[in-house]
């Protein structure tokens, strides 16, 4: 059960920080420990809001596999005070809308309203995570829902590469699991285990309540202060520390095309060059005119899809290169690919690195144009930073990278490493893992 903090714990106090915030943002942090975080834009008639928790699919137990996914829809099933139809009608009656997201590391509840409604929103997700009943009838119709969910993902080999591939980066831990479960553990969920796990993951200061758009600080904090007062002030347990490992997934199949992705051990959000691998996987595969795309795609037509990534997490990272091709391709596909990531590692031009930066500072300063992406941009960055960090302080991060840096970065990044290699399809042409490693080490 969560436990309940005594009156004491209506009131709330600034959150102390140790630089400015951004412009028009302002923190409270409850004597629970939640945060309340809101951004106001003046121009708008709307607000986007919601509640991001520090726990996904990497803190479940084996045993728990798929319960933080299957919790963000429980939510949404009725409460002591609405049912499922209740939660759905009273939001859209006001022209809302109200959903959830499961990641690896967060689970999100959020919600979109005209300015007036603001309390009703917040209402509502208080409501959906304090005092869901996990009705046995809602259960089970739940988890027939979430079986036909992952039974469409198993129908999507660009989906199941990537599952394949995230589990032989982190063989054997939390992180490599796919966050919808199996349908086994899925099965197996009752309303006590997901009791369980609320009480265990759903501490205050593990929450962020963020809110955009035409909103007021002190009513949201005293709404808050109000409505999640019953989360305990205690943080939750840590999880286990993840260590990638890198190896090798192959499943030859009847497929039109092939899927492979290609991966290695990439930088966590903390770390120094975690910026550096955002701008490295750009400038090697983020767009039309990146090396891949024009080296692979368009100089030699060698397959249709072709990007780079790099995924950070609070402890390790993956940066990896998807392509999409057919059976004839691979074989002359892989060593191209190879011998781009190699010559990055050679050097890079000051024109490529502009053009990558330029790319992702415009695409953040497009994603500060909408309410939803700024509140979850800065629940986000308080949960991992325990800040906010203007997009003044990013750009200059940016801004002080330099090729020989990323030249350095690609080159520890793709020689002397343990290679992820996952790939299903018509694949008998595929190099090993080992063979890939040999290449990328030859000089």
């Amino acid at each position: 059960m969560l436990t309940r903090p005594d009156p004491a714990h209506e009131r709330s106090e600034p959150l102390k920080q140790a630089v400015d915030l951004p412009r028009n943002v302002e923190v409270t942090k409850l004597s629970n420990e939640l945060t309340v975080v809101t951004d106001r834009m003046e121009h708008l008639e709307s607000a986007a809001l919601g509640v991001w928790v520090k726990a996904g699919s990497r803190d479940e137990q084996e045993s728990e596999h798929g319960i933080a996914h299957f919790l963000e829809h429980m939510a949404f099933k009725g409460t002591k005070a609405r049912t499922a139809r209740d939660i759905a009608e009273q939001i859209e009656n006001v022209g809302g809308d109200v959903n959830a997201a499961t990641s690896a590391e967060t689970t999100s509840f959020y919600a979109r309203v005209l300015k007036d409604d603001v309390p009703l929103a917040v209402d509502i997700l208080a409501d959906i995570l304090t005092n869901s009943l996990f009705e046995e009838d809602e259960l089970r119709r739940e988890q027939h829902v979430i079986l036909q969910e992952i039974g469409a993902a198993q129908d999507s080999p660009e989906d199941i590469v990537f599952d394949n591939f995230q589990s032989t980066a982190f063989a054997g831990q939390a992180l490599g699991r796919p966050i919808m479960g199996t349908p086994q553990t899925v099965s197996s969920f009752g309303a006590g285990d997901l009791r369980t796990y609320l009480a265990d993951h759903y501490h205050g200061p593990n929450m962020v309540l963020a809110a955009s758009g035409k909103v007021d600080h002190e009513s949201i904090v005293k709404l808050a202060a109000s409505r999640f007062s019953s989360f305990g002030e205690t943080p939750a347990r840590e999880p286990v520390a993840c260590s990638y490992t890198g190896g090798e997934s192959r499943s030859d199949k009847v497929l039109q095309e092939a899927q492979i992705v290609l991966g290695f051990q990439g930088r966590a959000y903390h770390e120094r060059d975690f910026y550096a691998s955002q701008v490295l996987a750009t400038l090697l595969g983020g767009g039309m005119s990146s090396r891949l795309f024009q080296e692979v795609r368009e100089k030699r037509g060698l397959c249709y899809s072709i990007y780079a990534f790099h995924w950070g997490f609070s402890d390790t990272g993956l940066f990896g290169i998807h392509a999409a091709t057919e059976e004839n391709d691979i074989e002359p596909l892989i060593p191209v690919v190879l011998d781009e990531l190699r010559k990055a590692g050679d050097g890079i031009d000051q024109q490529e690195l502009d053009r990558a930066r330029a790319q992702i500072s415009a695409g953040l300063m497009m994603s500060m144009e909408s309410p939803a992406s700024r509140a979850g941009q800065i629940a986000r960055q308080i949960l991992l930073f325990g800040r906010p960090i203007s997009n003044e302080e990013l750009i200059e991060r940016l801004q002080a990278l330099t090729v020989d840096r990323l030249s350095d970065l690609a080159s520890r990044l793709f020689t002397g490493a343990d290679p992820t290699v996952a790939a299903i399809g018509p694949i008998g042409t595929l190099a090993s893992q080992a063979d890939i490693t040999e290449r990328l080490d030859a000089r």
